[in-house]
C-alpha cells in the first residue's frame, strides 16, 4: 500500500507551533517586496539538503516572528503584500492564496497576519521528513508539505488503517502539525484522496473501491491535468474523471504523457515511491517594489544569478536551459529561453541573463517589479549531451573559477565575491 502524507495549511501550520493564539482564528501568512537579498548589508543564507525536487535550495535566516507591519507597511502608508498561505478560517471568510493583504482586511477586519518565514518552514520540514524515515521504509519527499510513503513488506493492508491513524496523531503529537494521510495501491489516487479528505482526515481506499471513489471528480482536481489539457476536455463536454475512463483516447492521444496520465487516473500506474527526485529544474526569482532605473534592474538580475550559480555550482549541475521572466507594473509579463551546450560557469550565467533581459525587456518605459530565472535540462546519463568544443578551453578555465569562488563563499558567505558590475549598474 502507498501512502500520502500531505500537512495541512503548512506554513499557518507552521506558525502556530511557536505561537498558541493563533489557533483556531483566521490568519495568514504573507509575502511582500524583498527586502534582503538587493541589499547591501551583510545576509545569512543557508543551503538546504535534500528537500525534494520541487522544493527551495536556498533560503534567507530573517528575524522570526518580526511585526508584520514593519514588512508591509510603506513609509507612505500603503498597506501591500500577497498572502501566500492561509488558515481554514481565513479560507471560510473568501481568503485565497494570491489575495492582497488590503483585501484580505476588508473581508476580515481581525485577521492576524504572520510574515513569510521559509527558512523555519523549510528546518520544521526537514525534522518531520526525519521522523518519518523511522515510521516508513521508503519515504519521497514530493514538496515542502507532502510526502509519499510505500508501505509495502512493512505494514499489511489490513493494518493500514490503523497504522496511518497512528502516525497522524504521532505527528500532531510530536510536531503539533495536523497532517492528512491517504492510502491506495495507486501513489497518485493516494494523493487525490487526501486533497478530497482535508483537513486533518484519514482515509484508505482499496483497489476495488477506487473507481467509485474517483468517477465522480472533476478532471481539473486531478494532479497532472494542467490547464491546457483540462480546456482541450471542457471544449469536448468532458468534466469527470469517469468520462475519461471510458474515453481513453482524449487523454491517450498525447502520446506517452497521455498513457501515463490515463494510468495514474485508472489507479494502475504502478509507480513507484522513490526516495530521491532526480532535480529537474533550478531557478530563484523576487518580487519588489515597481523600479523603471535599468541599471539597478541589471544589478538585480547580476545579484539573481550570482546566487543561482551558487546553487548549481553546490548541486554539481550543468544545465543546458536557460530561462528568464519580468512582470511590469502594469501586469504585462515577457519571457524567453535560450538553450547552450556549454560547461557552466558563473559568469556564462550572468552574461547569459543579461543577454535575455536585454531582449525580453521591450517596455522599457514601463517598471518592473518581478525577476525570475532558472535553469533546466541537466547534462547527466539520462540527458547527454556533447558540449561545445569552440568555447571548451575557455569555459574549463571559467568554471574552475566558478568552484574557487563557492569554497570562499561556503566559508565567508555568497556576498564575500561579488562582481563590479555590480557597482558599475548600481552607479548609472
Amino acid at each position: 500500500m502507498k501512502i500520502h502524507l500531505d500537512l495541512d495549511c503548512y506554513f499557518v501550520s507552521a506558525e502556530r507551533t511557536r505561537n498558541e493564539s493563533l489557533k483556531n482564528i483566521p490568519v495568514v501568512v504573507a509575502k511582500g517586496s524583498d527586502k534582503n537579498i538587493f541589499s547591501k548589508h551583510k545576509k545569512e543564507a543557508f543551503l538546504l539538503g535534500d528537500s525534494g525536487a520541487f522544493n527551495s535550495v536556498l533560503e534567507f535566516k530573517d528575524k522570526a516572528c518580526k511585526d508584520w507591519k514593519d514588512e508591509f507597511l510603506d513609509e507612505d502608508g500603503v498597506l501591500r503584500g500577497i498572502v501566500i498561505a492561509k488558515s481554514y478560517e481565513a479560507k471560510a471568510l473568501g481568503i485565497q492564496t494570491g489575495t492582497s493583504l488590503k483585501e484580505a482586511f476588508c473581508l476580515c477586519p481581525h485577521l492576524k497576519v504572520s510574515t513569510s518565514d521559509h527558512l523555519f518552514y523549510q528546518q520544521l520540514s526537514q525534522k518531520l521528513k526525519e521522523f518519518l524515515h523511522s515510521k516508513i521504509p521508503i519515504l519521497e519527499q514530493y514538496s515542502i508539505d507532502e510526502f509519499f510513503g510505500d508501505l509495502d513488506g512493512w505494514v499489511k493492508d489490513e493494518d493500514t488503517p490503523r497504522f496511518i491513524t497512528n502516525l497522524q496523531q504521532e505527528i500532531m503529537e510530536k510536531f503539533d502539525l495536523p497532517i492528512t494521510i491517504g492510502a491506495n495501491r495507486s501513489k497518485w489516487i493516494a494523493k487525490l484522496i487526501t486533497d478530497k479528505i482535508k483537513p486533518y482526515g484519514v482515509r484508505v481506499v482499496s483497489s476495488d473501491e477506487a473507481d467509485k471513489f474517483t468517477d465522480e471528480i472533476p478532471v481539473e482536481d486531478f494532479p497532472g491535468i494542467g490547464r491546457a489539457i483540462q480546456k482541450e476536455l471542457n471544449s469536448r463536454g468532458i468534466r469527470t474523471l469517469k468520462e475519461i475512463k471510458v474515453n481513453p483516447r482524449v487523454i491517450t492521444k498525447y502520446g506517452k504523457i497521455g498513457n501515463d496520465l490515463y494510468k495514474r487516473i485508472c489507479g494502475t500506474d504502478n509507480e513507484k515511491v522513490s526516495a530521491s527526485r532526480d532535480r529537474r529544474s533550478i531557478g530563484i526569482s523576487r518580487n519588489f517594489k515597481a523600479i523603471h532605473d535599468r541599471g539597478e534592474i541589471k544589478r538585480r538580475v547580476v545579484i539573481l544569478s550570482r546566487y543561482l550559480s551558487y546553487m548549481i555550482m553546490k548541486l554539481k549541475l550543468n544545465p543546458t536551459s536557460f530561462y528568464i521572466k519580468i512582470r511590469y507594473e502594469q501586469s504585462q509579463k515577457e519571457s524567453m529561453s535560450i538553450r547552450k551546450y556549454r560547461i557552466f560557469s558563473e559568469k556564462n550565467l550572468i552574461d547569459t541573463a543579461l543577454f535575455m533581459f536585454d531582449r525580453v525587456d521591450i517596455h522599457k518605459r514601463y517598471k518592473i517589479h518581478y525577476i525570475t530565472l532558472y535553469t533546466s535540462n541537466f547534462i547527466n546519463s539520462a540527458y547527454p549531451k556533447t558540449l561545445s568544443l569552440l568555447e571548451y578551453e575557455n569555459d574549463n578555465k571559467l568554471a574552475f573559477l566558478s568552484q574557487k569562488m563557492t569554497h570562499i563563499r561556503e566559508k565567508y558567505g555568497i556576498d564575500s565575491i561579488k562582481y563590479g558590475c555590480e557597482d558599475i549598474y548600481l552607479d548609472n
